[in-house]
């Protein structure tokens, strides 16, 4: 595994377990990571939409804007997966921060 995937897979590691927490911040970065392919990570928008979903849930104005932002680039379907995976995480028993 190269370095920056193992950076990625670091970065990714750490903030699902602050999102799993209901950590706001987190549940935004996850949205850029894979919004921007950060630290190495596969680019993956549906991902990305998920995360800004639950971080503008969470009442997170940036989030809101960048999941508009991604949705233009995105088909009716991809959209309805990232809103069908957010809801999967809320229902999994996952706490939205306030």
């Amino acid at each position: 595994m190269g370095s920056s995937l193992k950076n990625a897979h670091f970065l990714i590691e750490n903030r699902m377990r602050d999102a799993a927490r209901g950590d706001a911040d987190a549940l935004y970065d996850l949205g850029m990571v894979y919004a921007s392919g950060a630290q190495g990570a596969a680019i993956n928008l549906i991902e990305a939409h998920k995360w800004f979903n639950l971080a503008a849930m969470s009442g997170s104005v940036a989030a809101q804007a960048c999941r508009a932002e991604i949705a233009g680039d995105m088909s009716a379907s991809e959209i309805a997966a990232a809103q069908r995976a957010a809801r999967a995480w809320i229902q999994s028993g996952q706490p939205r921060a306030h």
